[in-house]
C-alpha cells in the first residue's frame, strides 16, 4: 500500500542517515525521504518518535521444512521472523531431504510465497547430501536461486574438498558459510570445557574444536580466494584468529549470535537444556571478546542461528536433548536492551550487523531505505518494556533461555515491499486480530 510514515526517527547506516524523517512509500518502494514531505495524497501513520530501521535480515536460520515440520514450518518461521522485525531470512539446507537439488529449492520458494510474509533465501548444500564426500550440484543450485552454500550442522572435514568449494563458489559469486568445528576434538561433547560443565559432569567441547577449524578455513580462503563466511563464532581464540587474518589481508566475513553475546556457560547450570547450544556457551572472557569484535568490526553480522525444536525434545536429559535456541522473536530487543542501551555498541552498529551487512554478503535486496529501495522496514518502540513469553511465540519452537527477561526495543510494525506484515505483535494471516488492529491504527492515524 502507499503510505507516509511520519514522526519516526530513522537510523539507516547504509546512507548515514540518523534523525527525524518522513518516509513516502509508493508501489512497494521508498519514493522519498525528507524531514518534511509537505502535503501528501496517501494515508499517513504517525510514529510518535519510534525508531525506523531497514528491515532486519537473518542470514542463518533453520526453517526445518521440508521434513521436520513438527519443529517448524516455513510459514511459522516466517511469522516469527516478521514478528521479530526480520523482513528476510536465509534458511540452512539441513532439511529432510537436504537442499541439494533444484526441486527442493523450488519447494522452499513456493512455500515462502504461499506464506507471503518474510522474504526467504535458500542456502544450498555445499556437499551432496551434506555428507562431506563430494561437492553438490552447485551450478544447478545457483541457477535455482540459492544465495550461498553451507553444510551447517556438519563441518566439511576434507580440506581439499573445502578448498575446491571455495574456488567454485567464487566463480558463482556466492559465499561459503562454514560451520567451524573439528569433530575429532568435539568428540561427543555437549557443553563448553569450563567450570560449569566439569562440575555437572557433562562431556565437554574444548574451544580448540572451533578454533582449529577457523584457522584451517582462513588459510584455505587465503589460498582459494573465495567468499568465506564463518558462522556462529563463539570463542576469544577464534576472535584472535580473525584479527590475524584481517591484518594478513585475508578476505572473510563472520557472524555471532545473540546468545553468545549475552550468555555464558553458567546458563546451563541445573542441566538447563534451553541453554544447550552448538557451539556451546563459553566463558565471560569469550563473551567480552565477541562484543569487542563486534564493536571494532572484526565480526560483521549478528545472526540468530534460529533452531526451533519440539518441546518434548528439549525436555529430554541434557545429553540427549538437541542443540539450539529459537531466536527470531527475541534477537532485536535483547541486543537493543543489553548492548545498545548499555553503551556497548551504537544503534548504527546493531542495524548494520542485522541488516546492511547481511544484505551485502548475500547479495540481496534490503539493508537500506534509500529512495528507490524496496520498502522493507521495521518500526521499533524503544521505550515500552515487555517480558519475553515463549508461549506467545509464533515459532513452533518455544526453546529459549530468555523466557521471562524484561526487554525494550520490541518491533511494532514490519513492512515487506510496502505491505504491512506485522502490527503491534499481530501477524498477517496468523492472527485473527491482525485486520482489526490495522483498522484501528489507521482510524487513529498513529501507531
Amino acid at each position: 500500500m502507499d503510505l507516509v510514515l511520519r514522526g519516526g526517527i530513522l537510523h539507516d547506516p547504509s546512507c548515514n542517515r540518523e534523525g527525524p524523517m518522513e518516509i513516502l512509500i509508493r508501489n512497494g518502494r521508498v519514493e522519498a525521504l525528507s524531514p518534511s514531505l509537505g502535503p501528501v495524497d496517501t494515508p499517513v501513520l504517525e510514529l510518535a518518535g519510534k525508531l525506523v530501521l531497514p528491515g532486519l535480515i537473518d542470514m542463518h536460520v533453520h526453517l526445518r521444512e521440508p521434513g521436520q515440520e513438527k519443529k517448524e514450518t516455513i510459514a511459522t518461521g516466517c511469522a516469527a521472523a516478521v514478528a521479530g522485525g526480520f523482513t528476510a531470512v536465509a534458511c540452512m539446507p539441513n532439511t529432510s531431504p537436504p537442499v541439494d537439488r533444484k526441486e527442493t529449492v523450488a519447494y522452499i520458494k513456493e512455500r515462502a510465497a504461499r506464506a507471503d510474509l518474510a522474504r526467504v533465501y535458500p542456502i544450498g548444500a555445499l556437499t551432496a547430501g551434506l555428507q562431506g564426500q563430494e561437492l553438490s550440484a552447485m551450478t544447478e543450485l545457483a541457477a535455482a536461486g540459492v544465495r550461498g552454500f553451507s553444510d551447517d550442522g556438519r563441518p566439511v572435514a576434507d580440506s581439499t574438498l573445502m578448498l575446491r568449494a571455495l574456488q567454485f563458489a567464487r566463480v558463482l559469486g556466492l559465499p561459503v558459510i562454514s560451520h567451524c568445528e573439528d569433530l575429532s576434538l568435539a568428540a561427543g561433547g555437549v557443553v563448553h570445557a569450563g567450570a560449569t560443565g566439569y562440575r555437572l559432569g557433562l562431556p565437554v567441547i574444548h574451544a580448540a574444536a572451533e578454533t582449529a577449524a577457523v584457522a584451517r578455513d582462513l588459510l584455505l580462503q587465503q589460498e582459494g580466494c573465495g567468499y568465506l563466511h564463518l558462522a556462529h563464532i563463539s570463542s576469544r581464540l577464534s576472535v584472535s584468529l580473525l584479527a590475524w587474518a584481517k591484518e594478513a589481508g585475508i578476505q572473510f566475513s563472520a557472524e555471532v549470535t545473540p546468545h553468545h553475546l549475552l550468555l555464558t556457560e553458567t546458563a546451563v547450570d541445573g542441566f538447563n537444556t534451553s541453554a544447550k547450544m552448538n557451539p556451546p556457551l563459553r566463558e565471560e572472557g569469550d563473551r567480552a571478546a565477541l562484543c569487542e569484535a563486534l564493536r571494532n568490526g572484526l565480526i560483521d553480522v549478528i545472526a540468530t542461528d534460529h533452531a526451533p525444536h519440539h518441546a518434548a525434545e528439549k525436555e529430554k536429559d541434557f545429553i540427549s536433548a538437541p542443540f539450539g535456541v529459537s531466536g527470531l522473536e527475541t534477537a532485536f530487543p535483547l541486543l537493543f536492551t543489553h548492548l545498545v542501551e548499555t553503551g556497548i555498541i551504537p544503534l548504527s552498529c546493531l542495524v548494520d550487523c542485522l541488516s546492511t551487512a547481511p544484505a551485502r554478503i548475500l547479495g540481496v535486496a534490503g539493508g537500506t531505505l534509500a529512495p528507490g529501495a524496496p520498502a522493507d522496514l521495521v518500526v521499533v518502540d524503544p521505550r515500552a518494556e515487555k517480558q519475553v513469553q515463549n508461549e506467545k511465540f509464533y515459532s513452533r519452537g518455544k526453546n529459549t533461555p530468555f523466557h521471562g527477561w524484561k526487554l525494550r526495543g520490541f518491533p511494532v510494525l514490519t513492512l515487506v515491499e510496502g505491505d504491512i506484515k506485522m502490527c503491534r505483535g499481530e501477524v498477517k494471516g496468523m492472527s485473527d486480530a491482525f485486520i482489526p488492529m490495522l483498522e484501528s491504527i489507521f482510524k487513529e492515524g498513529r501507531l
